[in-house]
């Protein structure tokens, strides 16, 4: 590639009389097509690999989470004896992924088990003859490599917005955030959903240019969401009437064009359609795991009324799924406590999650998330996706903050999803500085995610102290939720054998499974405890009456995995 300039010897010294212009050849080195292509795939390929390494250092090391022994028990259920009677407030298609990976471990279940949910996940882990350590890793496995797959999704749909730049850009954020590493880590469904969503979303946004071809998929994306958490059912209706917008654009219908009777029934038959691929979907589910859907409501089931058992009977969902609402319902009914900045309360706070995101997620993705969203109703090219990308997420968002649980971040981790792509949108911008910035603030995202390893769960940003302090601020999930029992055990064997332990772990693991002899503290006299004091945060941030008097009288000596404090009482 060439280009030509003025040889300086050909200029006339005199400005009134012109010369003839000779111009030169300049010579660049442009970097090949395929070469970028080439660099473009590699680039992809190391923030992969760099988040695959975090999640599976992460999933080696921890104990079982509070909600996995629960999902794990299911999913054995769900393999031996093909039978949806545990866990009904969560759909099964998540547990059924935990149940492809466990299927490579042969998990043993005790057939005479009689017992709730909660029982049976400490039997299948701890008392079965089972591997705990290799259970949990197989049971990970497929949500680690279903939260990779979505990377590949926020990629796609932000290059389809922004470009390859942008595309880069996104899923750098998502690589890097500590809240996706954290629960993709896990044999949890909160990422697989808001995967799903989003994949959803994005062929929606497809459908505008080829509706026969992405519309269906969007319908299977929103069933697969739903299958796994029923926190998804909010979206629907803000999707079904996404699907209807995409066929209107792709009739060539826009504000110019008035509506006619043919291009309002297309949109509603679009619409409609979805809608039914994704109760397909759910179905599909089911009868995956029992072709003969056998069922028998629990017996503590609550009793609905008005709208609530409206909206249960009235979705054409199985019988199953409906009374898995009714007892969600029954979950918001219930007070629970929680932890904010220092404040120990009882019910919940409207605010709790905005405040917890704030706490949770690195400044420089909270910059681009913002840039993005004021680039993507800015630029005009790009408005028409405001409503696929922002609409979906304000939505959960607001369904999620008049939840009665507050148990932390994990429940809007749609948000670093769906921020991602929207992130990319600062590059549409064109200016020099904007990229400059944009740059500047990955690496401060990207820094700030490393300097956390392999501490993704209880991660905070530097604005609030960093990871070290997450437990002065909130509780439960966002920093203590069990995961650090064999880190414990690890602990105490090292630098303090032999004494004597006492305990206070909130989480479902066991500890004596660890090697860890240790005593409830609170149920023995004051004076007798003596040693050790060990303390999770969750507790420490929510202790009162006698837990709060014994840390009272106690020295803080350590700590572990930034999630349980060691005390010692003379």
């Amino acid at each position: 590639m060439t280009q030509e300039r003025p040889s300086p010897a050909a200029v006339s010294p005199d400005p009134a009389t012109p010369a003839a212009v000779v111009t030169v050849p300049v010579r660049r080195f442009p970097v090949p097509a395929r070469h970028r292509r080439t660099l473009y795939v590699l680039a992809v390929l190391a923030l992969l690999a760099q988040m695959a390494f975090a999640m599976v250092t992460t999933a080696v090391r921890q104990t079982p989470t509070i909600d996995e022994p629960v999902y794990v028990g299911t999913a054995t259920v769900y393999l031996r004896e093909h039978s949806l009677r545990f866990n009904p407030e969560h759909p099964p298609l998540g547990k059924l992924v935990i149940a492809g990976g466990l299927a490579f471990a042969h998990p043993r279940l005790d057939p005479a088990f009689e017992g709730d949910q909660t029982e049976l996940g400490r039997s299948v882990l701890y008392e079965s003859g089972n591997d705990p350590w290799r259970l949990m890793l197989a049971a990970r496995l497929p949500m680690i490599a279903m939260t990779l797959l979505f990377g590949l999704v926020v990629l796609a749909f932000a290059r389809d917005l922004t470009g390859p730049l942008g595309g880069l850009l996104a899923l750098a954020l998502y690589a890097f955030s500590p809240d996706v590493i954290a629960h993709g880590s896990l044999a949890t469904l909160d990422v697989p959903a808001a995967g799903f969503l989003l994949t959803s979303v994005w062929a929606l946004w497809r459908a505008r240019e080829r509706s026969r071809l992405h519309l269906p998929l969007a319908g299977a994306a929103l069933g697969a969401a739903l299958a796994t958490r029923m926190s998804a059912l909010p979206a629907v209706p803000v999707l079904l009437l996404l699907a209807a917008l995409s066929v209107w654009h792709a009739d060539g219908r826009g504000a110019e064009r008035p509506a006619t009777a043919r291009s309002l029934r297309r949109a509603a038959v679009a619409a409609g359609g979805v809608g039914l691929v994704a109760v397909a979907v759910v179905w599909a589910a089911y009868l995956a795991v029992d072709p003969r859907l056998r069922w028998t409501a629990p017996d503590t089931l609550p009793d609905l009324h008005g709208l609530r058992a409206l909206a249960v009977d009235a979705l054409p969902l199985p019988r199953a799924y409906a009374d898995g609402m009714a007892v969600q319902f029954g979950f918001e009914d219930s007070a629970f406590e929680g932890f904010l900045f220092g404040r120990h309360y009882s019910g919940a706070l409207w605010y709790y999650l905005p405040a917890a995101v704030l706490v949770k997620t690195p400044l420089g993705m909270l910059a681009l998330w913002l840039a993005g969203t004021a680039a993507l109703l800015a630029v005009p090219r790009l408005r028409a996706a405001a409503p696929y990308l922002l609409v979906p997420a304000a939505v959960l968002t607001a369904a999620a903050m008049t939840g009665s649980r507050d148990f932390g971040v994990r429940y809007v981790v749609f948000l670093p999803v769906f921020g991602a792509v929207a992130a990319a949108c600062v590059t549409a911008l064109r200016r020099r500085w904007a990229d400059a910035a944009a740059a500047a603030l990955v690496a401060f995202v990207a820094v700030s995610s490393l300097r956390t390893f392999p501490y993704y769960l209880q991660y905070s940003n530097e604005a609030f102290g960093g990871t070290s302090k997450t437990h002065l601020r909130l509780h439960d999930s966002n920093v203590d939720w069990g995961q650090d029992l064999g880190l414990l055990a690890d602990r105490l064997r090292e630098r303090y054998p032999g004494e004597r332990v006492w305990l206070v772990y909130k989480g479902s693991g066991v500890p004596a499974h660890y090697g860890i002899d240790a005593a409830d503290p609170r149920k023995v006299p004051e004076d007798r405890v003596h040693g050790l004091l060990v303390v999770s945060d969750s507790s420490v941030a929510k202790a009162e009456g006698r837990l709060a008097e014994l840390i009272a009288g106690s020295e803080p000596i350590d700590e572990v995995g930034h999630s349980i404090t060691i005390y010692r009482r003379g």
